[in-house]
């Protein structure tokens, strides 16, 4: 069966591919900040194996992952998670520009570093949600944009790296998905946040498992979801 290795399985969009992916009998590594949301997400993905490692810290991610029993193949590398913080460029600090690069870059590179032995033996899918904002920035989104518009230029050269190792590499672009990162960008626009004006998130997971399930004779690059209503 395919092995599966997702950040962000605890809500919104990685939960659904989570959820979809138990479901059908793939084996799941879950990936969690700490040991006690460890034991959350393996209550709720019943059978899924998990890890331990802060993207808000990447330079401790090799070491962590030394210390922990890793997957010996990774069909998929699902990088769902992460995180935003609202502010104009003239009252960030960089403590503000670290947070969102750390979880929404600079983990992503090097949990992708990490992984790619077993990607390479599998001739897996590094496969990464970016965002709209990941195309074009707006105001006050400055350091989510950088990191999401980093994080394309991560997934394309990636895919032209690893090509003739056979490892595929896909970006998904989701407009506003319901879920906590967007009531939480609602409470800091100050608006009332209304789950049905939004993507659910179980169809940005249709999206992906169409991406990571396709014949080997194809690859989506990248994809752009938006909300229908």
């Amino acid at each position: 069966m395919p092995t599966h290795l997702i950040t962000g399985a605890g809500s919104g969009i990685g939960a659904a591919v989570a959820r979809r992916l138990h479901e059908r009998g793939d084996e799941l590594w879950l990936l969690a900040r700490d040991a006690g949301r460890a034991k959350e997400l393996a209550a709720l993905h019943p059978g899924a194996r998990t890890l331990v490692g802060d993207l808000g810290n990447p330079d401790r991610l090799s070491w962590a992952f030394g210390q922990q029993t890793m997957p010996d193949r990774i069909d998929s590398l699902l990088h769902v998670a992460g995180v935003v913080e609202l502010g104009r460029i003239g009252d960030l600090t960089p403590k503000a520009w670290h947070f969102q690069l750390n979880a929404n870059l600079i983990a992503p590179a090097e949990i992708t570093r990490l992984m790619l032995p077993q990607l390479r033996m599998a001739r897996g899918h590094v496969l990464f949600v970016n965002s709209g904002a990941g195309l074009s920035a707006h105001a006050e989104w400055g350091p989510y944009a950088a990191s999401k518009h980093g994080l394309k230029a991560l997934a394309d050269s990636l895919r032209h790296e690893e090509h003739e190792n056979g490892v595929r590499v896909t970006s998904v672009y989701p407009g506003r998905t319901a879920g906590p990162m967007q009531a939480k960008v609602h409470q800091q626009e100050g608006k009332e946040y209304d789950a049905s004006r939004w993507i659910d998130p179980d169809s940005v997971a249709t999206t992906i498992l169409m991406a990571i399930d396709l014949p080997r004779d194809a690859e989506v690059n990248d994809l752009t979801v938006r909300p229908g209503r």
